[in-house]
């Protein structure tokens, strides 16, 4: 079954880009969607759209990309490879519905949706502008080959998804080649700060210009408060 979920126009004139938001477990696409809000201002030419997960949380009105029984690697890179084509699949399709190229793509996920973003984005055969990961982890060792940007934002008091989870990807990524930029959240549990929304409009503005480097060290964006 094809993936749908709402979407939301550029902010002004057709799209020049698009930023998929990929939410995490037993939320939806309008869950997430509220994030082109805080970002449309620096992306006014940025189309968004949020497609729900195929699948019901058993009790529950929200989805899921895969179930999720415990927080552990193995289980969560079996999750995302079977989940992983549908989600790929309706990027092709959106980027063929505003007529862009595979080039002006950008993921941002959270938690579960950070994991299938970066297995997605990392993956895809004309690599995306930018990934965006909030409290989320890497599922699987990232693949060979020059990979995108990556922005993770995590909270220091997650209890969810370990903060640990932020280091070892980025730790990963960087070891594979990919220039990597993180935020840690200080105080805050599994969900994503004013601080990491902010810098992570940023990224994507920047992404989107050519102005990020694909390949480096591995840096943190933490601002002093």
């Amino acid at each position: 079954m094809a993936l749908s979920g709402p979407i939301l126009a550029p902010a002004r004139g057709p799209a020049t880009h698009l930023v998929v938001l990929v939410h995490g477990y037993g939320a939806d696409g309008q869950d997430l969607l509220g994030l082109a809000n805080h970002w449309q201002g620096l992306l006014p030419t940025v189309a968004f759209a949020a497609p729900n997960a195929p699948t019901r949380v058993p009790g529950s009105p929200g989805y899921q990309w895969f179930p999720i029984s415990r927080i552990d690697p193995h289980e969560m890179q079996k999750g995302v490879e079977v989940a992983g084509p549908q989600l790929d699949e309706y990027l092709d399709g959106e980027l063929a519905r505003l007529g862009l190229p595979p080039e002006n793509l950008a993921l941002a996920g959270f938690s579960q949706g950070t994991m299938l973003s970066l297995h997605v984005g990392l993956r895809r055969k004309v690599r995306p502008a930018a990934i965006v990961g909030f409290s989320g982890m890497l599922a699987g060792l990232p693949p060979p080959g020059e990979l995108p940007p990556v922005l993770l934002t995590h909270g220091d008091s997650d209890q969810v998804i370990p903060p640990q989870a932020m280091f070892l990807a980025a730790t990963q990524l960087g070891a594979a080649g990919a220039r990597v930029q993180w935020h840690l959240a200080h105080g805050m549990g599994h969900g994503i700060d004013p601080e990491g929304l902010a810098i992570a409009g940023e990224f994507l503005d920047l992404a989107f210009r050519g102005l990020l480097k694909s390949q480096g060290d591995a840096t943190c964006v933490l601002k002093p408060s």
